[in-house]
């Protein structure tokens, strides 16, 4: 059965029957026997349809030209093949039966005209009619079209509007709904004479909303994690550690800042960084850019892990430390913030000669705010992807399922995933270990078995969940994922709605927080300390599912509405 190329509730362009003129339309259903859209056209008319006479919006551009042909109603002298008329053309009889006068007069009114200036069309969406740029308007090509069509004008009889309303093939179920949209894009369009509006106003479009509490709030995560972080390993490494001492006194900044510790880090990281461009494991491609490019990626984090272990061996033979690491553990992360806060500045520097189709689509044009989020969606220096290598190589080796992941997609690379990357999850992830160093816990057999488990089965869940997303947005058609339901999308995606992503909305956050509960369980429950780590994952997947929902709500729309409906929970099944 061939698959539908539209999706209820997108606006489209649909031909009129018996003429060659194109008008908005809403899809409002497919017959999948006879093939046909059932559509509605924006004065009620509904009519049915075949799939090659409906093309997408942005296959149109608007005319110059000043025809006074605005509606389907309007053209005159053209005879339709369809069963249905015109919603503005009176039946025959009364054509036959008008008088010669009745059409002077008729003649008299359509020279009695009002003139007006004429704006974009401002489009109200239905459902999941969205725009090229997940959901963000294409402000260039826009802002061309207002000055090219501000000076058109075109001439609209009154008569012949009010006629064009009459008459409609079927009831008209959203009559008061289509009243008031009229009525909110009559109030757009000035008057002559009058002076346009302005751009935003006239396209309908808002100012970006900033996530993490604006401004103010990322001003504040950048100034308090770096604390937190150091407050925290503080804390851990007391002998009897109380949160009524929180926080615990701080040292000398001389004995935190190590230059050795900082050489060795920054060797740490150049070694990463050798791996990563040996040409070794397969080139991949990643997800398609706005521009229609798609950047590639070495696929060799595994062969980075092997040759980092041998690495640690050799050091082993020549009589290197490995405690080092954990009595200079405060040192080395303050030797990651240095650098991550070096890093992020070169990121908000390079960003600013960035062109226009390089950047990230969470970015807003803020100084303070792209700093912190990251203005450049894929900052390289030739081949040298920063944000890949750093999202997977110095602080987490072997996570190869991201090139789908909203890190690599939306967010830019700025402070926010520089410090995460590179500081927070070496030193927070690893949180427990630090912590048993000082305060260990007896474990038993039947505990250890359980805690094992516990972990295989959050990490089946996760690899799964995420293996299964990764093989569907690569090849949907994989005849290994022919018995996965789907729901189809106006962006041409389809959204799985069985299988893991059945389940819940977000099963591979479910696996992570179990596998997060196993690391935090072998610590004991003599203190709250150790399971800070799942109980900030907790907080940061919850705010991420959130995201991750308001953006997939403005990109798929109507789609993701019945997505929902069918999977209504998003993290845990039958809770949240």
């Amino acid at each position: 059965m061939p698959s539908r190329k539209f999706a209820d509730g997108e606006v489209v362009r649909g031909r009129w029957p018996g003429s060659s003129l194109y008008y908005e339309v809403e899809i409002l259903s497919h017959d999948s026997h006879s093939q046909l859209y059932t559509v509605q056209y924006k004065d009620g008319t509904e009519l049915e349809l075949k799939e090659n006479d409906i093309k997408p919006l942005t296959s149109f551009r608007q005319r110059k030209s000043g025809s006074t042909s605005s509606s389907p109603s309007r053209r005159r002298g053209s005879r339709s093949r369809s069963r249905s008329r015109s919603p503005g053309r009176p039946p025959r009889s009364s054509r036959r039966s008008a008088s010669a006068s009745h059409q002077a007069d008729m003649k008299e009114m359509r020279k009695e005209v009002l003139e007006v200036k004429l704006t974009p069309l401002v489009l109200k969406p239905f459902g999941n009619s969205i725009s090229r740029y997940n959901g963000e308007p294409e402000h260039t090509e826009r802002d061309g079209m207002l000055h090219r069509n501000a000076e058109e004008k075109f001439h609209l009889s009154e008569e012949i509007r009010s006629m064009s309303t009459q008459y409609s093939l079927r009831p008209r179920r959203e009559e008061i709904k289509l009243k008031d949209i009229d009525s909110k894009e009559e109030n757009i369009v000035p008057t002559k004479g009058s002076t346009l509006l302005k751009t935003s106003e006239v396209l309908g479009t808002q100012p970006k909303s900033l996530e993490f509490g604006g401004v103010p709030g990322v001003f504040l995560i950048m100034l308090g994690l770096p604390t937190f972080l150091f407050l925290l390993l503080l804390l851990c490494k007391e002998k009897e550690p109380s949160l009524l001492n929180f926080p615990p006194p701080m040292p000398a900044l001389s004995e935190l800042w190590d230059t050795r510790a900082f050489a060795i880090y920054f060797f740490w990281f150049s070694l990463q960084a050798l791996f990563y461009i040996l040409p070794i494991g397969k080139v991949v491609e990643g997800m398609p850019l706005a521009d229609g490019r798609r950047l590639k990626y070495r696929l060799n984090g595994f062969y980075a892990f092997l040759l980092t272990c041998v690495a640690v061996g050799a050091a082993l033979c020549r009589g290197v430390e490995l405690h080092y690491v954990y009595h200079h553990f405060l040192p080395l992360a303050l030797a990651a913030a240095t650098f991550a806060m070096a890093l992020s500045t070169y990121l908000a520097v390079r960003a600013a000669w960035a062109p226009p189709a390089a950047l990230a689509p969470a970015s807003s044009g803020n100084a303070i705010y792209d700093f912190f989020i990251g203005r450049e969606l894929n900052p390289r220096i030739g081949t040298f992807d920063l944000k890949y290598f750093c999202e997977l190589r110095p602080g987490l080796i072997g996570w190869e399922a991201l090139l789908t992941t909203m890190d690599i997609t939306h967010d830019g690379f700025g402070f926010m995933l520089a410090f995460g990357d590179l500081v927070w999850v070496p030193f927070i992830y690893s949180f427990q270990a630090f912590y048993l160093v000082n305060h260990p816990n007896e474990v038993s057999w039947p505990m250890a078995s359980l805690i094992i488990a516990l972990k295989l089965c959050g990490y089946v869940i996760f690899r799964c969940a995420n293996s299964q997303k990764n093989a569907f947005r690569k090849n949907p058609t994989d005849p290994k994922l022919a018995h996965l339901k789907t729901i189809h999308t106006s962006t041409g995606k389809n959204l799985l709605v069985s299988g893991w992503w059945g389940f819940v909305r977000h099963p591979n956050y479910l696996g992570d927080l179990i596998m997060a509960l196993a690391w935090s369980l072998p610590c004991g429950f003599k203190h709250v300390l150790p399971y800070f780590y799942v109980i900030y994952f907790t907080v940061l997947l919850v705010h991420r599912e959130a995201r991750d929902e308001r953006h997939c709500r403005k990109k798929y729309g109507l789609a993701w509405e019945k997505y929902c409906q069918r999977v209504p929970y998003r993290i845990f099944p039958y809770v949240y």
